[in-house]
């Protein structure tokens, strides 16, 4: 699979992880589910570590690798926490375009860092584009009565998760050097598992664990798998391609978010918020074929 194929393929299990896990988080308190998801990527992960041949290859990781994946986890699991807080209070269609902003942050500082210059006008003219589209999907949604005004905390949260997301891929991009992706992935998520149960443990929620509510276990279960899908291929893509292009392609699980979000909780779209989403699309697109 080319490394644009599996952006791709990322940024769809991306936006059907948002959804899943909006749906595992209605009673289910956010860190106990960031923790509990965390199990199940950790496990897919290993998994596919196991099945590609690159566990024995463990020993071999170089001391700096290793600094920049545990620096990677920690941010994967701060940008977590943030982005399930987030889920918990806002809307999927507000909370998403926010953290893709991350994006916009990662692919400008690849170009510096990695020189990624080619085609560097259409790089800048489509991040732009898609930083446009991405402030008219933020719009703030009118309220039919009282009881539907929303605490404006998601938008601290979701910029929390965009900060945090953008230093993930940054510095996975140099820890992942000489290591395989499988294996990096799975490292990573190691260091995610202690500081997602730490968090609870510290704030005192290991008893909510054992009466979470079954169904949106099975959500988070589920959210949990399609998350190590779509890191899989997106750390694939990282290793093997261009850093700002695949960040870019990695914003296309907005549509999926989107479209799944109008099914299950009936999310609709302003004209204001639909023409965001269609430059978002564009700016990818452009993106993706002159990379």
């Amino acid at each position: 699979m080319s490394w644009v194929a599996a952006a791709f393929v990322s940024a769809f299990f991306a936006g059907v992880t948002s959804v899943l896990a909006k749906c595992g988080i209605k009673q289910t308190d956010s860190d106990i589910a960031t923790a509990i998801r965390t199990c199940v990527v950790l496990v897919f992960a290993w998994a596919m570590a196991g099945i590609s041949g690159s566990i024995g290859t463990i020993g071999s990781i170089e001391p700096r690798s290793w600094l920049f994946l545990v620096l990677s986890g920690l941010a994967t699991g701060a940008s977590w926490i943030c982005y399930f807080k987030a889920l918990g209070i806002g809307d999927v269609n507000k909370v998403v375009p926010v953290d893709k902003m991350s994006t916009v942050l990662a692919a400008l500082i690849a170009i510096v860092l990695f020189g990624e210059t080619s085609n560097l006008a259409v790089k800048l003219v489509g991040t732009a584009v898609i930083t446009l589209g991405t402030f008219l999907m933020i719009e703030k949604k009118q309220s039919a009565g009282p009881e539907q005004q929303q605490d404006r905390t998601w938008l601290a949260y979701a910029l929390g998760a965009a900060v945090f997301a953008a230093l993930t891929s940054i510095l996975a991009k140099v820890g992942i050097e000489g290591v395989e992706s499988n294996l990096a992935t799975a490292i990573r998520t190691c260091v995610v598992l202690v500081m997602s149960w730490a968090i609870v443990a510290a704030k005192g929620k290991l008893e909510q664990v054992a009466h979470a509510d079954r169904r949106e276990l099975t959500f988070l279960a589920t959210s949990g798998i399609a998350t190590g899908a779509s890191w899989l291929l997106y750390y694939y893509a990282i290793a093997t391609g261009q850093v700002s292009v695949v960040v870019q392609i990695d914003k296309l699980s907005i549509v999926v978010s989107v479209l799944f979000a109008r099914l299950a909780f009936n999310e609709k779209l302003s004209r204001r918020s639909v023409i965001g989403l269609a430059l978002i699309v564009l700016g990818t697109a452009a993106l993706a074929i002159w990379k």
